[in-house]
């Protein structure tokens, strides 16, 4: 059974290898799924596994790496899609207004 969590984190969570640590532990944890820096200075991710693996992953993402500050996570369930590998998406471009 998969299941989806879409993952927003703020804080200090932008130049401190917050997308490639998370791509490396998802990776480890066959977690499958995406990571990217949005222009506000937030990183969003989706996360697509076992319950067990999304929610480690999820409780990462409040986390961070060592150098990262988050001063808050928002998770949101998801229909899964499918997904079978994690990627580092380019950064979200402004939104429009």
């Amino acid at each position: 059974m998969s299941v989806r969590q879409h993952v927003r984190v703020g804080g200090r969570v932008q130049g401190v290898f917050y997308r490639d640590t998370c791509r490396r532990l998802a990776e480890e944890r066959g977690v499958a799924g995406w990571v990217r820096n949005l222009h506000d200075g937030d990183v969003e991710a989706v996360f697509e596994g076992t319950p067990d693996d999304v929610d480690h992953m999820v409780r990462w993402a409040a986390e961070g790496p060592p150098s990262a500050r988050v001063s808050r996570c928002t998770t949101t369930p998801e229909q899964p899609e499918g997904l079978t590998d994690f990627r580092v998406l380019p950064d979200a471009g402004p939104e429009p207004d």
